[in-house]
């Protein structure tokens, strides 16, 4: 204990020779650990010389990243014991997740959470045998890994997960490794930009550590390659301040980057103090390091005559293990790292370097922060029913959803204006899509400058739209969800599709989470995508893609939900439950414009709590057998789908006709498919299994066959949606094109009524006209049909 206490005074004044060499030897050991993983499955001590059956069969890994990471960890203990700090580390680079599980090992919080990975000989033979292996553990930072909130599968997003982690965290420090290559990502380019939008009196601080170390997988990388001069002009020019701590002679080395770390981590305590006593959010030029190093440092200089340390050869496995003498390279690499002078003989790690890591939640593998789950607290929220929009009768009046829902945010922020824990992500489209009303309460968040003109701009919105970015919306809520808060990203639905990759990395997270019982529930991805593909008056074709859902609906049905509501009401109703939920991805698809509005709150609860129902106000089959079935999901083919049935309840009132209106759209799957799917009973009673069905849907045709094939009436189901069909249009024009129009939709019934005869064959006709005068009304004037225009529902 005597010990302990030495070690703990003795980081907390100057910096020694004697601390450096403890840390350099706490740096060997997860160095000698990190290696290990990538090789060994048995003889972890190497008390026994190596033999080949000792060695994985396929080493699967990398190992260049990972010294340089080692180091960043290393120091960040000692600065997190010098300053009593409250850090959490992501790890940018992507692979080499084995120095993360190397160094909570070290720490002691992987054998807390995994008591089979214990911290001896047999643990550690567990622990190297495990990393890559089947059953075993990603190569990457992965969601089993203690502490990380930023998952390794792809490029470009740490710093963006770090900025969101620290947003109304004052206390926090988000420390970042980020790679040279992943540096070279549009989105980790752009991340820089992040620091316009921090509040240094109410927000935590982010320290980027950019790891300089030359290579990607096999080319040299562009920041490593720059003169000293322009790449200092390029951080300042972005509003950073770097120290650089350049070198490979591992005592220097240590020196610099310690004396780096206590200015940076003071330079940024002094911007948070004056920011606190004196209320001046003036944006400050925050502190960052710039550390090159050999990419595999410590490793293997030459294999096989060719380059390894300080070259690309690096990135991945050093030494294949392919060759006669590679054993031997292999011996004399690992035992370079002296493990009998680190651990004992039963493997632990020697007390006065297991002093060197910071206890209980300080160990950057235990921090709450990076179990955000840990931290959730639920949201304060309004009576959404309290927001319900006035309906008298069905298409009475027309009503903005996305309007209306924007003055159920605003309460929302209003309520929990004191927990500081709910905030609204978009890249510049909040008044786009409608949400204006939340300015009534808050403003947009901007650290930048200012002018007299601006509008609902400062340092304390809880809005994050003033950034054109959807990867730095994105990753901004998934960091402030990580740590457990609570937000949503509004966005148009065609370029949602630009962070298509970013939210399949989430879903794959809640996915491996779900399955790690100490991995707490968080609050859930909600997007919300409004001006949608039948809404585009001011843009065309580019801003037309649906595709999202298909996107979406490929993911594990434990994590993913899709939801469109037909109307104001059923949005308020989605949205409440979206925002509730936990540990899912839920899109909502939603309408801003001026549309009818079909439900009273009452109906609208009780449609969107069953997902799906027969409408029978726009049914006329009760008690009956249908004759045929009208579906439809989204709030345009639902109008399109109910003005078909009122012309043909005018037109051909004898045919029986069942209405049913889809919100959740997994319904649709079978319950053994996903947890919100129909029975095949349920659907049956719904959809018949012999009736003919016109499915009217919001995107693209396929998902709708892809959703009932296993249905017994699946060849019965014929679907009109989105068919790439688009242009500069009008928005009736828009669902002509595609067919989804109420023209077509009646045609397609009369096609599968052939009782009707001659009566049948007139209306279709009619349509057919009607569709020849839209089209030559179009081409002339540029605008839709008057009729179309005045239309309202009428049974």
């Amino acid at each position: 204990m005597e010990d302990v206490k030495t070690t703990v005074c003795e980081e907390k004044g100057p910096i020694t020779d004697e601390l450096l060499t403890k840390m350099n030897a706490y740096w060997r050991a997860a160095n000698y650990l990190s290696a290990g993983q990538l090789y060994l499955l048995d003889n972890p001590l190497l008390k026994k010389p190596l033999t080949m059956d000792m060695i994985k069969k396929k080493i699967v890994g990398h190992w260049g990243t990972v010294p340089g990471q080692n180091f960043v960890y290393v120091h960040l203990n000692r600065a997190i014991k010098r300053y009593d700090l409250d850090l959490i580390l992501l790890s940018g680079p992507g692979h080499g997740g084995n120095f993360y599980v190397a160094n909570t090992y070290l720490e002691g919080t992987y054998s807390e959470i995994y008591p089979n990975i214990s911290e001896d000989e047999e643990g550690m033979q567990k622990l190297f045998k495990q990393f890559s292996f089947p059953g075993g553990v990603p190569s990457h930072c992965a969601p089993e890994t203690p502490g990380s909130i930023n998952e390794g599968g792809e490029l470009g997003y740490s710093i963006a997960h770090a900025f969101g982690a620290v947003f109304d965290n004052p206390d926090l420090i988000a420390a970042v490794t980020v790679g040279d290559g992943e540096a070279e990502t549009g989105p980790l380019a752009t991340s820089w930009q992040s620091n316009k939008f921090l509040n240094p009196k109410t927000d935590g601080a982010v320290l980027p550590i950019l790891h300089l170390n030359g290579y990607k997988i096999a080319n040299p990388t562009i920041l490593s390659r720059i003169s000293h001069e322009e790449l200092v002009k390029y951080f300042e020019g972005m509003g950073w301040k770097p120290y650089f701590v350049e070198g490979s002679d591992p005592m220097y080395m240590h020196r610099k980057m310690a004396e780096a770390m206590d200015s940076v981590i003071e330079e940024i305590k002094a911007i948070q103090k004056h920011a606190r006593e004196t209320g001046d959010t003036t944006r400050p030029v925050w502190p960052m390091i710039v550390l090159r190093t050999p990419k595999g440092w410590t490793g293997p200089d030459y294999v096989n005559g060719d380059k390894v340390e300080d070259y690309w050869r690096a990135h991945q496995v050093p030494v294949m293990m392919d060759h006669d003498d590679h054993l031997e390279i292999l011996t004399k690499w690992l035992k370079s790292y002296h493990a009998e002078e680190l651990f004992d003989e039963n493997g632990k790690l020697i007390p006065e370097l297991k002093a060197l890591a910071p206890t209980g939640n300080a160990r950057i593998g235990a921090n709450p922060h990076g179990n955000g789950g840990l931290l959730l607290r639920d949201l304060r929220l309004p009576d959404f029913r309290k927001y319900a929009f006035d309906v008298t009768a069905p298409g009475e009046k027309d009503g903005q959803d996305m309007t209306e829902l924007g003055k159920f945010v605003r309460d929302i922020i209003k309520l929990n204006k004191e927990s500081r824990n709910f905030r609204v992500f978009g890249p510049d489209e909040t008044n786009s899509n409608r949400l204006n009303a939340v300015f009534d309460e808050t403003n947009r968040v901007w650290n930048a400058d200012t002018l007299d003109i601006d509008d609902a701009l400062n340092a304390d919105g809880r809005v994050m739209d003033s950034m054109l970015s959807e990867h730095m919306c994105e990753g901004w809520l998934e960091g402030y969800l990580l740590t457990g808060r609570h937000g949503f990203f509004a966005s148009y639905e065609a370029f949602i599709r630009i962070i298509d990759s970013m939210v399949a990395q989430h879903a794959k997270w809640l996915k491996v989470c779900n399955q790690l019982p100490w991995r707490e529930e968080i609050a859930s991805l909600n997007l919300l995508l409004s001006s949608n593909v039948w809404q585009q008056d001011h843009n065309g074709f580019t801003h037309q893609d649906p595709g999202f859902m298909d996107h979406i609906a490929n993911k594990k049905a434990d994590v993913v939900r899709l939801y469109l509501p037909p109307d104001a009401n059923c949005l308020l109703s989605t949205f409440d439950h979206c925002v509730r939920s936990r540990n899912y991805v839920n899109v909502i698809v939603a309408s801003k414009h001026p549309r009818p509005q079909w439900l009273t709150m009452e109906q609208a609860v009780k449609h969107c709590t069953q997902g799906i129902s027969i409408w029978d106000w726009a049914s006329n089959d009760q008690g009956q057998e249908p004759d045929i079935i009208f579906a439809c999901a989204g709030e345009t083919p639902t109008l399109e789908a109910l003005a078909a049935v009122s012309i043909l309840n005018k037109e051909l009132p004898e045919v029986k006709i069942r209405f049913i209106n889809v919100v959740d759209l997994f319904k649709l799957q079978p319950a053994s498919e996903h947890p919100h799917g129909l029975s095949h009973a349920e659907y049956d009673m719904l959809f018949t299994t012999d009736k003919p069905v016109i499915f009217n849907f919001h995107g693209y045709p396929t998902l709708i066959h892809e959703l009932t094939y296993r249905r017994h009436n699946n060849r019965l189901m014929h679907v009109r949606g989105y068919q790439e069909e688009g242009t500069i249009t009008t928005p009736f024009d828009m669902r002509v094109q595609n067919n989804i129009d109420r023209f077509h939709l009646v045609q397609d019934a009369l096609k599968y009524l052939p009782q009707l005869g001659n009566r049948g064959a007139y209306l279709y006709q009619r349509m057919s006209d009607k569709l020849v005068e839209h089209k030559q009304y179009i081409h002339e004037v540029g605008l839709d049909l008057p009729e179309v225009a005045d239309w309202k529902w009428e049974k």
